[in-house]
């Protein structure tokens, strides 16, 4: 790879760093082709973005935006590594967690995810990261525990003119 490529893929990943608050790297190592192209099958069906890039041109992309912001991920820049790039930060891990129970196996490994602002490290993270409300999921139960309330004044109020006129 030349140094014309490599600043190229290093811009590329910039883009997708700025782009996007919320990223997961992966191990997919022992993927096999067939493997890695369900994978990708399944992010592209989820509005995730899949790259598969080497180690240092990732780091060198991630020093060169916020070297402090990203300094929890580089210790898991080794072996090889597959972005996830994702508006929802749930979905990368339900696509590895579903993945996962197709093949029963243990690949994709997450070795880290990065969560507006936050670092999550090591394969034991990932069902938590499951677990993530969404934006909108979050507004949905916020306006259901706002409702709550008001639906009880109402049902009161409705039921008070048959009890008074029941007198």
């Amino acid at each position: 790879m030349t140094k014309q490529e490599k600043n190229e893929v290093i811009e590329v990943l910039k883009g997708k760093f700025a782009q996007y608050n919320n990223f997961y790297v992966t191990d997919t190592e022992s993927l096999t082709v067939e493997q890695v192209s369900q994978l990708r099958k399944h992010c592209f069906n989820q509005q995730v973005e899949i790259k598969v890039a080497k180690n240092t041109l990732i780091k060198k992309a991630l020093e060169s935006i916020d070297a402090e912001k990203y300094a929890g991920v580089y210790d898991s820049l080794h072996k090889v590594t597959a972005l996830m790039f994702s508006e929802n930060p749930k979905n990368p891990a339900v696509i590895i967690s579903s993945f996962r129970k197709e093949s029963n196996g243990e690949k994709p490994v997450l070795k880290a995810a990065f969560i507006n602002g936050d670092v999550f490290v090591g394969d034991n993270q990932l069902k938590a990261l499951t677990q993530i409300k969404s934006k909108n999921e979050l507004i949905g139960e916020i306006i259901g525990l706002l409702q709550s309330p008001i639906q009880r004044v109402i049902g009161a109020l409705q039921n008070k003119p048959e009890a008074a006129t029941a007198e």
